[in-house]
């Protein structure tokens, strides 16, 4: 297959010189022509974020699919150990379930392995106005709860909990898919200075696909935080984000998040809630938070001749430009997170997604605006996009707009050689 390879070589080379020609916009790229990757740098990098020639890899980190980050320390295995165990327990409506709830389960969503997901989606829905986006909390938006507990008594009377349904005043639906949670230690791990210098940094060299941190509040100091996790970058730390889930996903009130959901935002039928108590003293949502702290990076897949090309071609037609090749962590209590070069090929930013955005409104976000998607562990994923529309990575990119249509056009336009190692090249992630 010598000659056929090298010819199919040579055209790929050609076709990135031409589509290097034709470019009218500049492709903002964190990795150099010679394939080493680095983190942003320039005047903008804060004086905290080192140079990936400098920072030890975390591709020696990566594990299996679903186990620790590689290089801890006893202590911190029994940690992700105690967190796993509580990501797979099974709660129950005694100690706290519901009354209205998604799963649960942590497990049940983010399995394939664990950690991972199912590709289950969930539904969130409003009302969009001329005055702005309305969640519709008072009829229990904007996180509908597709489970209820069912039949309850309290004292000589009997209540039935119900799931949610969108209401009618919603003109605005949208399906969410749930996030694989590999790696995310260290994407807590980069400062919020060196997301705020990568947006700089996008404004200044690509302003066209230029990102915007979603600033939100981190609930323990009140602190204005950069977001980066969910689809709308909408939580800052994991603490946050587990504390969260357990409210919104099982129903398990926490310190943080004391306050029940209200069932299709009625409050007068949490008079029949059998667990009104807090139901979590913060350690299970502790737990949660360490299993994903310390849960390992999704670890390559095998690389070729073409994957390498196909890395090339996705430098060259500007999908590094959002999807950020290489990120620096920052200190970390931690050594094994502490000041690493990982590779999630996201900046963790919001982008404008044209007709591909939600229509949902979360902190900062607009309803066209969706954080870029990590692609690391791409290969171990049943769909694509954030309501799992894309079956393959090919049709993902096909539906990209806003922001992302430069790209995509210019996708479109290459030639079947290179088409075919960009994706080889996503199907190693």
């Amino acid at each position: 297959m010598g000659v056929p390879f090298r010819c199919g070589a040579l055209a790929v080379i050609a076709s990135l010189f031409l589509l290097g020609c034709e470019a009218r916009r500049p492709s903002l790229s964190t990795a150099p022509a010679g394939g080493s990757e680095v983190v942003v740098s320039g005047d903008t990098l804060p004086a905290d974020v080192m140079s990936s020639d400098d920072a030890p890899s975390t591709e020696g980190l990566s594990t299996t699919l679903g186990g620790p980050l590689a290089g801890l320390d006893p202590a911190e295995l029994a940690r992700f150990t105690a967190g796993r165990d509580e990501f797979q327990d099974q709660e129950t409506v005694e100690n706290g379930l519901g009354p209205v709830f998604n799963e649960a389960s942590c497990v049940t969503c983010h399995d394939s392995p664990v950690g991972g997901t199912t590709g289950r989606t969930e539904t969130r829905f409003g009302r969009g106005t001329l005055m702005g986006f309305d969640p519709l909390a008072r009829l229990g938006g904007s996180l509908l709860q597709d489970h209820a507990i069912g039949g309850v008594t309290i004292g000589d009377r009997k209540f039935v909990f119900v799931p949610e349904v969108v209401p009618p005043e919603a003109n605005v639906k949208a399906l969410r898919l749930t996030t694989p949670l590999f790696g995310l230690g260290l994407v807590e791990a980069v400062t919020d200075a060196a997301l705020l210098a990568l947006a700089r940094q996008q404004a200044r060299y690509a302003p066209a696909i230029r990102g915007t941190p979603n600033m939100v509040q981190e609930i323990p100091t009140g602190a204005i935080r950069v977001g980066r996790f969910g689809w709308k970058a909408q939580v800052p730390t994991l603490h946050q984000f587990s504390g969260d889930a357990y409210l919104n996903e099982i129903g398990f009130t926490s310190p943080e998040f004391p306050d029940e959901n209200l069932p299709q935002g009625n409050r007068e039928v949490l008079a029949f809630n059998p667990a009104p108590a807090l139901n979590d003293s913060g350690e299970n949502v502790e737990e949660f938070a360490d299993f994903m702290t310390l849960l390992g990076p999704p670890p390559r897949g095998p690389r070729s001749y073409l994957t390498e090309l196909g890395g090339q071609v996705f430098r060259q037609i500007g999908c590094a430009s959002c999807h950020t090749p290489t990120l620096i962590t920052g200190d970390s209590p931690v050594s094994a997170l502490a000041r690493r070069a990982f590779h999630p090929y996201s900046d963790f930013l919001l982008h404008n997604m044209g007709m591909l955005g939600d229509g949902i409104v979360q902190g900062q976000s607009t309803g066209r605006q969706m954080r870029t998607a990590p692609l690391w562990g791409l290969r171990a994923r049943p769909a694509f996009l954030h309501d799992g529309r894309a079956r393959t990575p090919e049709a993902a990119i096909l539906e990209h707009g806003g922001q992302g249509s430069y790209a995509r056009s210019r996708y479109a336009r290459l030639p079947p050689f290179a088409r075919n190692a960009l994706l080889a090249f996503l199907r190693s992630l």
